[in-house]
């Protein structure tokens, strides 16, 4: 007889992230929601027991080290608002064990208001630069902010929307600055840190990406990935700091989604994104050779960051059957120490809640066909036999379409769906046209008057798993969250007749009112996909889902989150109150101390419970 585990134990599986080196390479800080929201935690590079940092009743959304003293900077926002404030925590007493028996903790940018974007340590461990919207809500400006000093200084203000530091150079003088004007077209910028100066490094003409660029240990050139000089596929490149010249060094048949160098200038460690799953690559720079990689299970691998002296290579794998986790790979040993015999290993040990995570289903990578005969990759999860119905009968399917929606869906850990599976739902994860991850092309295929061409690819996977006999073509829920909260309504007002349930996540119900209200500095880099409200309100009125509510003929459960500043929650309500007038069933969730999506856990214990009973209620 087969065990029932609840939901409950599913949710409260736990996930460690962001991993970040001490000083002295001695420990690795990473964040855990162990409590129920992410907190910052310290553990030795030995591994054991960890010990936690932060004890705040919000979310903390990323933390570094610095690089010379045992000090963490970290960000934390109020109630998922997004307008993150930099806090230190720092040690009480000096102590020869990391931050000591003691440490505190103060606010260094202190404008709630505001929203604001670290940038990095300088490497004598004495500056921070961060970018934040201050003075216009629509405009990031350049700080930098010595420690103990009561103000930040104004560096050089932006063009705009997002422009961020991603670092200082090796020695200090320059700021490398990223200027996203979308997310298929960046620029790259040096910043004289002594007088604010800047210069072009990546000027172009068109649409060109410049992701995850980071110096190099020389200071001499600077590592990213690219689509410059045509290409559509992202590959490494290296482009000289001074000339601007580019120069690839791989170019694989599928994108380079990160590229990272370490910081003593031994390796450059860079990730290809194959399909979704990632593969990670690492070159040795002196012998330029490259390093037998260790087999890895299916997931993706995010979050590389080196030891400071080269020795060791942190990152974060989530996959179907791993919870998020901070893995090390020991590359050569520190001073005094002896040669590992494993190169790879498992740092932290995020709770499984007891769930057996081995008996989790790992999805197949498959391909439908679409009104163009263009082929759309998906991933799609059956359930475990002893879940599936009797013979003769196909399973109810969820068909989950991702955010972004310049993202894709990956192989990551996903508990909510392993329930679902476990509970007997099929579920088809498509990256519909416009997903990210196959390419500058796929990427604009969506964008602006194109949109709808992605709501039909969505209704081609509803029609693949009737063609397939994959799943009961009466029994098909969609399910998304943002962009795919908008994936969901569309489908549901311009496919009527292909589902039985939607479930919409903070998604956007009006396109008109979401560039409106949406935040300020959000606005020009949405519009660049979606389209601007001077050329194409008459499409975004044709197109929204609450225009054609009267078309709907499934149930509808809305999620959302009061403080929401991407989505805003007027959206939920609008669409919940054109639902209620047409006497459509809605079941409405509204957080209060949510933004965009559910970080709480005592908020996704309420939420996911409720979505299971809606989806059982209509499709069982």
């Amino acid at each position: 007889m087969a065990v029932t585990i609840p939901l409950a134990r599913y949710l409260q599986i736990q996930s460690a992230s962001d991993p970040s080196f001490s000083p002295d390479g001695r420990f690795v800080s990473f964040l855990s929601n162990t409590t129920g929201v992410n907190q910052l935690w310290q553990v030795p590079v030995e591994g054991g027991w960890p010990t936690q940092l932060t004890y705040q009743s919000e979310r903390i959304q990323s933390a570094s080290y610095n690089p010379v003293q045992p000090e963490i900077l970290f960000g934390i926002d109020s109630g998922g608002n997004e307008r993150t404030q930099l806090h230190r925590l720092f040690s009480l007493e000096r102590s020869e064990h990391g931050l000591g028996d003691g440490w505190t903790t103060e606010d260094l940018t202190r404008y709630p208001r505001a929203v604001h974007n670290f940038g990095g340590w300088s490497h004598d461990g004495q500056w921070i630069t961060f970018s934040a919207n201050r003075a216009n809500p629509s405009r990031f400006d350049l700080y930098i902010q010595k420690i103990g000093a009561q103000e930040a200084k104004l560096l050089r203000k932006g063009p705009g929307g997002y422009y961020t530091s991603v670092g200082w150079s090796p020695d200090d003088k320059y700021l490398l600055v990223i200027h996203t004007e979308s997310n298929f077209n960046q620029n790259l910028f040096l910043v004289e840190v002594a007088t604010g100066e800047v210069k072009a490094l990546t000027a172009h003409k068109g649409e060109v990406q410049y992701h995850h660029p980071h110096w190099a240990a020389d200071g001499k050139s600077i590592y990213c990935t690219s689509t410059a000089q045509g290409r559509d596929l992202a590959g490494l490149a290296r482009i000289d700091r001074d000339s601007g010249k580019l120069t690839y060094l791989e170019t694989p048949d599928h994108e380079v989604e990160s590229v990272l160098p370490s910081p003593k200038g031994r390796w450059l460690a860079w990730r290809v994104n194959l399909d979704g799953k990632s593969q990670l690559f690492l070159r040795d720079l002196r012998a330029m050779k490259l390093v037998p990689t260790p087999k890895m299970p299916l997931g993706v691998i995010g979050g590389m960051t080196f030891a400071r002296d080269d020795s060791r290579l942190a990152f974060v794998l989530s996959g179907p059957r791993h919870n998020s986790n901070v893995w090390l790979w020991d590359l050569a040993p520190a001073k005094g120490e002896e040669k590992k015999t494993a190169a790879v290993r498992q740092l932290t040990r995020a709770g499984t809640a007891g769930v057996p995570l081995d008996r989790f289903v790992v999805p197949e990578l498959i391909h439908y066909p679409t009104f163009d005969k263009r082929q759309i990759p998906a991933w799609f999860y059956l359930p475990p036999e002893e879940a599936r119905p009797s013979e003769g009968r196909l399973p109810p399917v969820i068909v989950y379409p991702h955010g972004g929606p310049e993202s894709q869906y990956r192989p990551t850990f996903n508990a909510l769906f392993q329930f679902f599976l476990q509970s007997g739902y099929a579920i088809l994860a498509p990256n519909v046209r416009g997903s990210a991850g196959y390419g500058t092309t796929y990427l604009n295929l969506d964008n602006t008057t194109k949109r709808m061409d992605a709501v039909a690819d969505l209704a081609y996977a509803a029609h693949w798993l009737r063609d397939q006999k994959k799943g009961d073509p009466k029994r098909l829920a969609v399910f998304g969250g943002s962009y795919g909260g908008f994936m969901v309504l569309a489908s549901v007002t311009h496919y009527p007749e292909l589902w039985a349930a939607g479930v919409d996540v903070v998604g956007i119900c009006n396109f008109v009112t979401f560039l409106e209200k949406t935040g300020d500095y959000r606005r020009a880099h949405r519009s660049a996909e979606y389209g601007n409200l001077e050329e194409h309100r008459a499409f975004f009125e044709k197109i929204s889902p609450i225009h054609h509510v009267d078309k709907i003929r499934c149930p509808i459960m809305v999620i959302h989150g009061a403080n929401d500043p991407r989505v805003p929650i007027g959206e939920a309500e609008q669409i919940v109150a054109a639902l209620k007038k047409r006497s459509i069933p809605v079941d409405y969730l509204r957080y209060e101390d949510e933004g965009h999506g559910l970080a709480r856990l005592k908020n996704r214990l309420d939420a996911y419970p409720k979505m299971v009973a809606f989806l059982n209620k209509y499709l069982k």
